[in-house]
Order: structure tokens, then sequence, then C-alpha cells
């Protein structure tokens, strides 16, 4: 898999994928909440929206509002198994392994944390 890095530079040479960015609620919800709580979201709506090996509602899963993990998946295409296929090559089909839920939430939470930056 390449670094998040990687990842990151990709997707923001995506006109559909660098349109995404937070607005101050969802700021203003990560500094309530704490950077780590917001973390454990990512995990779990991976692990509940993403990881099964059969989602029936796949690509339409993922909320464009309302969190700001939601906002994360769609900048970082890690909305759906479609997206995933084509930017990470995994496949859909199968369940996703615990190494790649971790690297994915990786990628999630640095996306955050460059918009956070850019104040």
């Amino acid at each position: 898999m390449k670094k998040v890095e990687e990842i990151l530079y990709s997707l923001s040479k995506s006109k559909f994928r660098n349109s995404f960015h937070l607005k101050e609620k969802d700021k203003e919800y990560i500094k309530q909440k704490g950077i780590d709580r917001v973390e454990s979201h990512a995990y779990d709506f991976l692990k509940s929206r993403l990881a099964p090996a059969v989602i029936p509602s796949d690509g339409r899963q993922t909320p464009m509002k309302g969190h700001p993990v939601f906002i994360a998946e769609h900048a970082t295409a890690t909305c759906c198994r479609n997206c995933l296929y084509k930017w990470y090559k995994i496949p859909k089909g199968r369940e996703l392994t615990e190494e790649e839920i971790t690297f994915l939430v990786r990628v999630i939470m640095a996306w955050i944390k460059k918009e956070l930056d850019n104040k």
C-alpha cells in the first residue's frame, strides 16, 4: 500500500476529492469531542459501514454531512467499496482486514489534521 502522504497528494489532484473541506461547525465538533474520540468514530464507521464483504447500500452508506469523518471519508475516497477499489486497489466482495481499516483511519485522520491546520 502507498504511504499516507502519497495518498493525500494523489487525492489533492482530484477536483472532486479536493472540493471537500471541514466547516467551522465540524472543527468545533472536533475541538469539543477531542481528536482521539473522532478517530474512534472513524474506526467505528469504517468497521460497520465499509468493512463487511457485502454492503447492500454500497455507494450510499456515507452521508455527505453530519460528522467530520463523513466529510473526510468523501475527501479521502474511503466512502464506499467502489472508491476503495479505485483509489486503494482494495477488492470488493471480501471483508476488510484490521490492517486495511487501521491504514484507512490513518488516512482519514491525516486529512482531518491537515484541515484543522488550514485555519
